[in-house]
C-alpha cells in the first residue's frame, strides 16, 4: 500500500526543495520506489524530482484543478510506488488569496489527508522556532502537522535548543536539524531556480545531499508518520491510451521545457501523437498537424533561435496555412515580432504576433488567472472556461487592435483584460492553461488538428 507525505514551509526560501531533494535521493539510495508531486503551478521543482526519481513530477493544484483531479492524479501515479512525496508551494497556508485555502499546500494535504513534515529555517532563532511550530498547528486544527525539520542551525548547542523547544510546546515530531550549508542551494535566476535540463543537481550534488539528509534526519520515523494513498475518489482516469488521430509538434528544449505532465497526458489520451522538437537546434520542423509552444527561457537563447532562419521561416509558413497553434508565455515570446534580451539586444523572432516582447526594465507579472472564451478558439468555442498561472518578467508591447482577442482574463486583484491573440488558427497568451481544469480543451485541439490533417 503506497503512503504519502507532504513536505511543506513555514515560507518561501526555508529550504524545502533541497530539503525534498535530499529526501528523494534517500530514499531512492534505500530502494524505495518515491512518486514526486508538486503544489502549485511550478515547472522547475518537478524538473528535479524527475531527475531523481526517474518518473515524471506531477502538478497537485486545488484552485486550478479541484479536488478530483488531486485526490486521482496521487492514487493513479503512486499506485505502484512505496511512498508519494509531495513538495509544497510556499508557505503551508500560502496560496489564491489571503482568506481561504484555495491553491494552497494545507489544502491539498487535508483532502489526501496527508501528515505534514514542516521545514523551519532556523537561522536566528531558537525557542522561537518552537512557537513558529506551535502557531502553524493550531492555525488550523484539521491540517496534520507531524513533522518537523529544523534548516540552517548553526551548532550542535543550537539544535539542542531547537530540539527541546519543539518538544516542550508541539505535537509534532522533531525530525531532524539540518546545519547551515549554502553550497547545498541549487542556484537561481529571474524566475527561480535554474532548470534541470541546464545540469546543476550533479550526481555529486545529489550524493552531497542524500548524505546531508541521512546523517541529520530520523528517516525511519518520517516514514512511520506518512498515510496510505487515499483511492476513494475515481475521477479522470486515462484508459488505454488510443491510436493516435493527429500528430502534434511539442516544442522541447533549453529555450522550451515548462509543460504540465497532465497536459500532456491528456493531449495523447485525446488522439494526439506527440513528437517532440527543437527550435533551437533542430534544422528543419517536424512533420506535424500542430504545434504546442509551452514556455521556458527563450531569453536566454535568443540568438540561437533567431539565428535558426529556416525554422523561423517554417513555422510562420505553417501558421499562415492555416496549421493549428497553442502558444503560452515563452510560446507567445518565440512568435513574436521581436524578442530584446536582458542585455538589450533585440533579436527578430517568427513573426506571427505583431509586437515586441521585452525583457527591461524587469516587470514581474505572477499569479492565478481564470479565462472565459469569446470567441472560437483552437482549444474550444465561445463560452469555454479555463484557469492557469501567470509568471513572466518580459512585457509585450501594445498589440494592435486589429489582432482579435479570443478571451476575457481576470486575476483575483488585476481586474479584467481582453487576451488571448488570435492569428489564423494560432491562439497566443501569456497564460499557462493547466488542461485538468477543463477536461475539454486537449479533445478541442486535438480535434483541430485532425481537421487540419484531412484537409
Amino acid at each position: 500500500m503506497p503512503r504519502v507525505l507532504i513536505v511543506a514551509g513555514v515560507a518561501s526560501g526555508v529550504g524545502k526543495t533541497t530539503v525534498t531533494l535530499g529526501l528523494l535521493e534517500a530514499f531512492r539510495r534505500r530502494g524505495l520506489v518515491v512518486q514526486a508531486f508538486k503544489v502549485g503551478p511550478d515547472f522547475i521543482d518537478p524538473g528535479f524530482h524527475e531527475l531523481i526519481t526517474g518518473r515524471p513530477s506531477y502538478n497537485l493544484d486545488g484552485w486550478m484543478c479541484g479536488r478530483e483531479h488531486v485526490l486521482n492524479a496521487v492514487a493513479r501515479h503512486a499506485g505502484d510506488t512505496d511512498l508519494a512525496l509531495v513538495e509544497g508551494v510556499m508557505g503551508c497556508f500560502d496560496g489564491f488569496d489571503g482568506t481561504s485555502d484555495d491553491g494552497s499546500t494545507a489544502q491539498v494535504a487535508k483532502w489526501l489527508g496527508a501528515p505534514v513534515v514542516l521545514v523551519v529555517d532556523a537561522r536566528a532563532q531558537s525557542r522561537s522556532a518552537a512557537a513558529v511550530v506551535f502557531g502553524f498547528e493550531r492555525f488550523d486544527p484539521e491540517l496534520n502537522v507531524a513533522g518537523v525539520i529544523l534548516n540552517r542551525v548553526g551548532s550542535d548547542t543550537h539544535a539542542t535548543w531547537l530540539r527541546e523547544a519543539v518538544t516542550a510546546r508541539c505535537r509534532a515530531v522533531p525530525l531532524g536539524t539540518i546545519k547551515r550549508d549554502e553550497t547545498l542551494a541549487l542556484p537561481e535566476r529571474h524566475l527561480g531556480l535554474v532548470t534541470a535540463a541546464e545540469g546543476p543537481l550533479t550526481a555529486e550534488r545529489r550524493r552531497r545531499l542524500a548524505d546531508v539528509i541521512e546523517s541529520s534526519v530520523d528517516l525511519d520515523r518520517l516514514l512511520d508518520l506518512a498515510a496510505p494513498v487515499r483511492v476513494d475518489d475515481p475521477g479522470w482516469r486515462p484508459s488505454m491510451t488510443p491510436a493516435p488521430r493527429a500528430r502534434l509538434g511539442v516544442a522541447r528544449d533549453a529555450a522550451f521545457q515548462f509543460y504540465y505532465h497532465d497536459n500532456l497526458a491528456r493531449l495523447r489520451q485525446a488522439g494526439a501523437e506527440l513528437v517532440f522538437w527543437s527550435p533551437q537546434a533542430d534544422t528543419a520542423m517536424p512533420d506535424v498537424d500542430g504545434l504546442y509552444f509551452g514556455g521556458g527561457y527563450p531569453e536566454l537563447h535568443a540568438r540561437a533561435l533567431s539565428d535558426n532562419h529556416a525554422v523561423r521561416k517554417a513555422v510562420r509558413a505553417f501558421a499562415e496555412r492555416g496549421q493549428p497553434i497553442y502558444a503560452e508565455c515563452g510560446g507567445l515570446m518565440y512568435l513574436a515580432d521581436a524578442l530584446e534580451d536582458l542585455e538589450g539586444a533585440m533579436h527578430p523572432m517568427v513573426g506571427l504576433l505583431p509586437a515586441t516582447v521585452r525583457m527591461r526594465p524587469r516587470k514581474l507579472s505572477l499569479g492565478y488567472a481564470e479565462v472565459q472564451f469569446t470567441g472560437d478558439t483552437v482549444l474550444g468555442p465561445a463560452g469555454t472556461a479555463a484557469r492557469g498561472h501567470e509568471f513572466h518578467y518580459s512585457t509585450l508591447e501594445p498589440v494592435p487592435e486589429s489582432v482579435p482577442r479570443r478571451w476575457r482574463l481576470s486575476r483575483r486583484r488585476g481586474g479584467e483584460r481582453a487576451e488571448g491573440y488570435a492569428v489564423g488558427d494560432t491562439l497566443l497568451s501569456y497564460i499557462h492553461l493547466h488542461f485538468a481544469s477543463n477536461p475539454a480543451l486537449a479533445p478541442a485541439f486535438v480535434d483541430r488538428c485532425v481537421e487540419a490533417r484531412r484537409r
